[in-house]
């Protein structure tokens, strides 16, 4: 189903030269893994470094994963109907403060931000299409094979996901449960068609 993206690499890099171009002085805000992002009504995120998970809750408190900002990648209040709204640090992670005035008055800005929305668009429609598939095995594979467009480092037998993510995380993410996303881990291990490495990354499997 989904299919391969241009390499993003050189993308993200332009952006963030871009960035350092026209806001020169202004620092970067640093968040650990597992940190809340505070998140304002005219405040917009472009993230430098590391991934922030984008999540809401659900009136019985069970979380849903909305969607994954990545390298160069905007998110904030601004760009959201959702209710509640969070922003969670899933790796250590570098981001850019913009505001809302600042992103209206830069046509360059705008464009920018515009190219990288697209991206989050893509993602967003990759998991609801994702969500369409009865097997839960299934939603499991095509979630994988996103993260692996979207943080996948190429490496000799295969993908590495960068961000170490949780069984709960991945069982948000696809509408099950902890236990059945650990039990079709070990499914698709036994298969072949992934692995851990030793720092408990994900690595798919050619």
């Amino acid at each position: 189903m989904l299919q391969a993206l241009p390499p993003k690499s050189s993308v993200q890099q332009d952006f963030r030269h871009f960035l350092e171009d026209v806001y020169q002085g202004r620092s970067l805000q640093a968040f650990r893994a597992g940190q809340g992002i505070p998140l304002q009504p005219q405040v917009i995120w472009v993230v430098a470094r590391g991934v922030v998970q984008l999540s809401t809750l659900y009136p019985n408190g069970d979380e849903a994963l909305i969607g994954l900002a990545c390298a160069s990648m905007p998110f904030g209040m601004p760009l959201s109907l959702i209710q509640p709204y969070q922003a969670i640090a899933l790796s250590d992670v570098d981001l850019m403060r913009l505001s809302l005035g600042e992103v209206q008055q830069s046509a360059a800005l705008s464009q920018e931000i515009f190219h990288h929305l697209a991206r989050r668009l893509r993602q967003t429609e990759a998991m609801l299409a994702m969500a369409g598939y009865r097997r839960v095995e299934d939603r499991l594979r095509q979630f994988l094979l996103l993260l692996q467009m979207e943080v996948g480092q190429p490496i000799e037998d295969g993908t590495r996901l960068s961000v170490r993510l949780t069984h709960q995380h991945l069982a948000s993410a696809i509408g099950t449960t902890r236990v059945t996303v650990t039990r079709l881990l070990g499914k698709l291990k036994d298969e072949r068609w992934l692995r851990l490495d030793g720092d408990r990354h994900l690595v798919l499997l050619h």
